[in-house]
């Protein structure tokens, strides 16, 4: 079921970003005319000029309530993407794949849940493996129809060897190879505990409590090379923004379609310190800065740019105040009983996460809609619009929504919630949802800012919600209701569909093995792997 709402006019104009458009009717009636004249070397790089290139921003830890367009906020802490919002579409039933790291960007970039795709949970900094080898990456799929690809920013699919994202499809890599608490800085940000600083020299002694790592330091690479190390947080977001508009302004230089992946440091912890205001937090700046990172973005595309911004997961809420908001989706019956309903569960703050696509001349402006849609969907739909082929030999747990996005309906689905680390064996599937329904084989409670952690419970059957009407997840539905009764056997049904499915799938195995060997250390007699210069060379 979808709802189109229209006159969405939350924005005021003069505080957005101005986006240029760039027509290409005349370019293409050229191409048409040199056929009778030219090689056919010169229309085939304008035939890759009329590939639509895709964008896709994945925000870390962002709440469903911290985009302003989603909760009406007065003032919005993210003009651009509301104005995005306003001028392309809208997705309020939108949702990760997973509500941790790892599982949600693997099964972004193959279309696969975890169950297939072989990512359950988080890779270390010490780990071997990665996302598995025989698995298809959306950067794969996407260069055999002539598609510059790179990456910017997290990857946290592996960095050893073959796993890392040079070997996955992308031509250039420019980012941090994990998460930004994965190591340590020397001007730590805002963080819950806070952060120690890298140790300056061997004897310094380390800060057990602290929320980061001070064993080792958060790398900056570009390809494989270590630029810098540690990296200085305070710049990151300016260093994304160059480095992406630098790639989109390569991309059409050489008049080739693009995908770029921009996967945002943003909003996890630490928070960058590079803005304080005495009239917001460090959660709230944060929030603008990466706002103004999109909105410059966003600005160096043209018309024939796709913009897809989501998030990876919920907010991490025990992290306090430098957590974010949920919205209305508050899981309470989880939190009345103790722990968060937000990241790393299946609760709906957990894995309902903002969505904004933005596609001007091919999306209609204004639009919003409730259609029930994953971080799945993007790996078939990118494909899709570039005319591309899926790989052979394996099932998709996405689905092509190209149509729903430039007008079309949507087609009814069952979305399946893995385990993300708060209840069950992390990535078994004991949650999911069929039309406005959401059924919970499996509950837990997540670490919450007040220390509090809900036990996990099993139901058999499940404990179901109606979140049309109840989207707090507050009040379950009650079993010996007609309305129970009359979806159980569905529930039932859909769960067996998917077991089957997967079993008879070609399904890979990832390698969580670990080995200190494998670091990413640019100088091992310093402290912490410390580079005493940054050099744009980088170090290996």
């Amino acid at each position: 079921m979808m709802f189109y709402t229209s006159g969405f006019r939350l924005w005021r104009p003069s505080t957005m970003v101005t986006t240029p458009s760039v027509h290409r009717s005349f370019l293409a009636s050229v191409c048409f005319v040199s056929l009778w004249f030219l090689d056919s070397n010169s229309c085939h790089q304008q035939n890759n000029r009329k590939k639509p290139s895709f964008i896709i921003i994945l925000a870390d830890d962002m709440g469903w309530g911290d985009l302003g367009a989603n909760i009406a906020a007065e003032p919005s802490h993210t003009p651009n993407l509301d104005k995005m919002a306003f001028e392309g579409l809208r997705l309020t039933d939108f949702h990760s794949a997973a509500s941790t790291c790892s599982p949600s960007r693997a099964s972004l970039l193959t279309g696969r849940l975890g169950i297939r795709n072989g990512v359950t949970h988080n890779f270390a900094a010490t780990s071997v493996g990665g996302l598995p080898i025989n698995e298809t990456t959306l950067a794969e799929a996407l260069k055999p129809s002539g598609y510059m690809t790179g990456i910017i920013g997290k990857w946290h699919l592996g960095h050893h060897g073959s796993f890392h994202p040079n070997s996955r499809g992308f031509d250039y890599y420019y980012g941090i190879p994990y998460s930004n608490d994965m190591g340590c800085t020397d001007s730590p940000g805002y963080d819950l505990p806070p952060c120690a600083p890298c140790p300056p020299k061997v004897n310094t002694l380390h800060r057990p409590d602290g929320g980061c790592s001070t064993k080792l330091a958060l790398p900056l690479m570009k390809n494989t090379a270590i630029l810098e190390q540690p990296l200085d947080l305070s710049s990151l977001s300016t260093r994304y923004s160059h480095q992406a508009v630098a790639f989109i302004m390569n991309a059409r230089r050489e008049g080739r379609p693009f995908f770029l992946y921009v996967a945002l440091a943003h909003m996890h912890v630490p928070l960058s310190t590079a803005h304080k205001s005495p009239e917001r937090g460090p959660y709230e700046e944060s929030l603008r800065e990466m706002d103004q990172l999109v909105g410059n973005i966003q600005a160096s595309t043209d018309g024939n740019t796709l913009i897809w911004f989501t998030g990876d997961n919920g907010p991490w809420a025990q992290k306090c105040r430098l957590a974010g908001s949920v919205g209305p989706y508050l899981g309470k019956w989880q939190t009345m009983q103790g722990g968060s309903s937000a990241k790393q569960t299946t609760w709906e703050g957990g894995h309902r996460v903002p969505a904004v696509v933005y596609w001007p001349g091919h999306i209609p402006p204004n639009r919003t809609s409730s259609a029930l849609l994953s971080t799945l969907d993007i790996f078939p739909t990118l494909v899709a619009l570039a005319q591309a082929t899926l790989p052979a030999n394996r099932r998709f747990d996405g689905k092509d929504v190209s149509k729903m996005l430039v007008g079309g309906e949507d087609v009814p689905r069952v979305m399946y919630h893995p385990n993300s680390g708060a209840a069950g064996k992390i990535g078994d599937i004991k949650a999911l949802r069929l039309g406005p329904y959401k059924a919970f084989y499996t509950t837990g409670g997540a670490l919450a800012c007040d220390g509090s952690i809900g036990r996990p419970q099993l139901y058999d059957p499940p404990l179901l919600f109606n979140l049309y009407r109840d989207p707090q997840e507050k009040t379950p539905v009650a079993q010996g209701s007609k309305e129970y009764q009359q979806l159980l056997p569905l529930i039932v049904q859909a769960m067996a569909d998917l077991q089957d499915d997967v079993r008879t799938d070609n399904v890979s195995t990832a390698d969580y093995s670990q080995n200190p060997s494998v670091v990413l250390c640019c100088n091992p007699a310093l402290p912490a792997c410390r580079c005493k210069e940054a050099a744009e060379g980088g170090h290996h």
